[in-house]
């Protein structure tokens, strides 16, 4: 199979598409392939991120331009 030439065909048949029906199962269908990476990460990886968004909330944050002086010295 050449898939340069299926993909080309399905393109075609998509845009010629009227039945709404259809066109919602195929957007299903998307979504169903579709990868979230907050799946993908770590169980730490998002427990940090947890943690900092609840430090966010709690106003615990520390101004961009601090942080970027801290780390001058490897500029």
């Amino acid at each position: 199979m050449d898939i340069q030439a299926e993909k080309l065909r399905l393109i075609e048949w998509l845009a010629s598409l009227r039945d709404s029906n259809t066109i919602s199962e195929l957007v299903a269908f998307k979504k169903s392939k579709e990868i979230d990476w907050w799946d993908e990460i770590s169980e730490d990886e998002k427990s940090e991120i947890n943690e900092g968004l609840t430090q966010a909330d709690k106003g615990e944050l520390i101004p961009h331009d601090k942080v970027m002086s801290k780390y001058d010295k490897w500029r």
